[in-house]
């Protein structure tokens, strides 16, 4: 971890100069004693740095907690009756990381807290740019869009415009272009002075030349840190301690749980946020962030401190000044520390103009208008989540908003799972059509009506089949309601109904009454034309991964006791071209003849006519494919070479006509192999049609077809020709 001091040091100093004002802001907005957010804030950064496993996030006072203490403080009368609460809230977070609840924050979708950044982004633009402009009316950690002074974000604006100092807005102005601008300045390759601390510095630097050469810049204590003197030899009359001897008080237990499950939730999503912006991608533990948030505020209650989160916006700049480990995170802590007891009056120098331009950098970075672009290019099922979490949160708070944005997740998810139980679609088999559902994944009783709908307004006499392989989970509703179509409905409309794929826990098993396996009737009706379509058919499902369910237990069955092809498949010996398989058929549907070269000789003219005569093949497809090896072997075409010369000599035909400028070469380029398969695959069909009389008068009269075809072993496409 130490290894990493050039990194974490400056980017500790620069949270902590940040950090500061917020944690005054956050006490006075919280109606509790002002060193008790810098109490927080050491606590956070020390405590909570040493038993987070969070290499990034920053801990301390939120925003987000402000209503609920300065309501808790109000209702229980007391700030000391409010710390009992802490400890007991910080009690409860222990136990909520021992219960391992922080799980839950695997479930918020990436849109939301995506839109939860940018919310941030924004809300620290439109706070910032008054006190860029030397507004400086509101604390530094007033993010609520109603005020408690009555008025809100954009009135704020307003008034910042009508009442700017012109010191803050040349410190501002500068400090943007300084950080801007850094990487292509020499200052650049100083790894102890990152961009935010130099401006920090550079502003204390120019509000003491405004003040001694143009005075009518030079920025009033109001416009400056304001951390009230502390008289460090009296520490104990600035610190409250908790009164326990209320722990029977139903109130106090009721606030510690509010407190609790809010702190909770704000540190869980702020830490899935933080891992996101994290240049690394490291993972932090929830469980065990929950437990050292625990720790932090059962100590803050001790000491007089307000409860404590995670904090985005100071985690935020921790990564934005290059912080590396943790120790930036504690180191901050102890700075904070040394501010209370040794250098709060330089601190006291630093213009808040100064702060605001490092916050609206940050601001900027978190809410870049390309992630609005790329949200939005993900369609409206992302877009519309992440933009209502964004509005949420800016006009109410990061809670309020987030639960908006968690709601409307849940409704495109609930949109998206009623309008998708299934794919549907139409099969043209031999069998005749096939109105196929696959279901989702997930299906639920939402999905109920759309499933009874497309099953009940079926028509007679259809076959169906449902494809369950994919679903993990269906609703017993819907069960229930195939079950009743399967038994009553199907039957009394002479539907054949196929479901595949079941689960045992579903208690109801696989159906099948129709195969896909073709009866000598369906032959017979076949012309060679409709075969041809069928194969094309098939093979555009193979190309396209959407092959039709195959039981090839039922086929085998309905096979053994005879078979009625439809095609007879001459093709090459090569193991990638199985015609059952790229022309997405069953059992029975083909005759396959396989040669090197897909030559033909007697006996393979007598084997198709077999095929055609004997058992009914209406389709004769010659193929031939990509990369064939008997082909290429042809080109080295030598007489004596063992056998394989009576396949190759075959061959070399169709080497002799292709007009090819580099069939010699050594190396033959692919579109010669093409050429050359293509042409060998026409000299086969002219070896059938001139073999056989019997297949040349069936041809004739339209009886059979013949047609070549052509297997790209990339794609899987199978292109034919008359």
């Amino acid at each position: 971890m130490f290894k990493h001091l050039r990194s974490d040091i400056p980017s500790s100093i620069v949270v902590f100069l940040v950090a500061l004002p917020l944690c005054l802001g956050i006490a006075l907005a919280s109606g509790a004693p002002l060193l008790s957010g810098i109490i927080s804030g050491i606590v956070g950064g020390i405590v909570v740095g040493i038993v987070s496993q969070s290499h990034t996030s920053v801990s301390g006072p939120a925003a987000g907690l402000s209503a609920v203490v300065l309501a808790s403080i109000t209702q229980l009368g007391g700030f000391d009756l409010f710390l009992t609460a802490v400890i007991l809230a910080g009690i409860f977070q222990l136990a909520m990381g021992a219960a391992n609840t922080g799980f839950l924050s695997d479930y918020v979708p990436s849109n939301v807290i995506k839109g939860l950044l940018s919310a941030i982004g924004i809300i620290l633009i439109l706070k910032q740019i008054p006190h860029a402009l030397g507004f400086d009316s509101d604390p530094e950690e007033d993010f609520s869009f109603i005020q408690p002074d009555g008025e809100n974000t954009f009135s704020e604006l307003i008034n910042a415009l009508n009442l700017f100092t012109p010191g803050a807005i040349v410190i501002s102005v500068l400090s943007i272009l300084l950080l801007v601008g850094w990487d292509k300045t020499p200052l650049r390759k100083l790894k102890f002075l990152p961009a935010p601390l130099f401006v920090v510095l550079f502003g204390i630097v120019l509000n003491w030349l405004f003040g001694q050469f143009a005075p009518y810049l030079a920025l009033e204590s109001s416009h400056l840190v304001n951390i009230p003197p502390i008289d460090t030899a009296n520490l104990s009359s600035y610190i409250h301690l908790p009164t326990l001897s209320h722990l029977s008080n139903y109130h106090v237990w009721t606030v510690a749980i509010t407190v609790a499950l809010v702190a909770s939730l704000e540190t869980l999503l702020n830490i899935e946020a933080v891992d996101r912006m994290d240049p690394h991608k490291r993972y932090s533990p929830p469980n065990r962030e929950l437990w050292a948030q625990g720790v932090g505020n059962v100590i803050a209650g001790f000491v007089g401190g307000l409860p404590l989160t995670s904090v985005v916006v100071r985690s935020s700049v921790n990564i934005e000044a290059g912080a590396a480990t943790k120790l930036s995170a504690i180191l901050h802590g102890v700075l904070m520390l040394a501010c209370v007891l040794l250098i709060a009056p330089f601190l006291n120098l630093i213009p808040l103009s100064a702060l605001a331009a490092i916050l609206l950098m940050t601001g900027y970075k978190l809410a870049k208008i390309s992630l609005f672009k790329e949200m939005y290019r993900k369609g409206w099922a992302q877009f519309i989540p992440f933009i209502t979490t964004v509005i949420a949160i800016v006009f109410t708070d990061l809670l309020i908003g987030i639960l908006i944005g968690l709601g409307m997740s849940a409704f495109f998810l609930l949109l998206s799972n009623y309008q998708s139980p299934f794919i549907k679609g139409e099969e043209k088999l031999h069998i005749g059509e096939v109105m196929r559902l696959e279901l989702a994944s997930q299906v639920s009783f939402l999905n109920k009506a759309r499933i009874k709908e497309t099953l009940w307004t079926a028509p007679e006499d259809t076959k169906i089949l449902i494809d369950a392989k994919n679903a993990d989970f269906i609703d017993h509703d819907v069960i229930e309601l195939i079950n009743d179509f399967k038994n009553i409905v199907a039957p009394e409309k002479n539907i054949q109904i196929n479901i595949v794929g079941l689960k045992e826990k579903y208690q109801l098993s696989d159906h099948i009454q129709f195969i896909s396996v073709l009866d000598k009737e369906t032959q017979q009706k076949l012309r060679p034309d409709e075969i041809l379509a069928l194969i094309k058919a098939g093979n555009e499902r193979f190309v396209n991964g959407k092959w039709q369910e195959k039981d090839y237990r039922h086929q085998v069955n309905a096979t053994s006791m005879g078979q009625n092809p439809m095609a007879v498949i001459i093709g090459c010996i090569d193991s990638r071209t199985s015609p059952e398989i790229i022309f997405d058929a069953g059992l029975g549907d083909f005759l396959t003849i396989r040669l090197a070269g897909n030559i033909i000789s007697p006996e393979v003219v007598g084997s198709i006519e077999i095929a055609v005569e004997k058992l009914g093949a209406k389709l004769i497809v010659v193929k031939g494919h990509s990369k064939c090896g008997a082909v290429a072997a042809s080109l080295q075409h030598t007489p004596d070479k063992l056998n394989m010369a009576t396949v190759t000599a075959k061959i070399y035909r169709a080497v002799e006509q292709c007009d090819c400028t580099d069939k010699n070469a050594n190396e033959i380029s692919s579109e010669t192999i093409e050429k050359i398969t293509r042409l060998n695959v026409q000299n086969s069909i002219d070896d059938i049609i001139n073999a056989s009389t019997y297949l040349r008068k069936r041809l004739e009269k339209g009886e059979i077809g013949l047609v070549a075809a052509y297997h790209d072993v990339h794609t899987g496409k199978v292109y034919f020709e008359d």
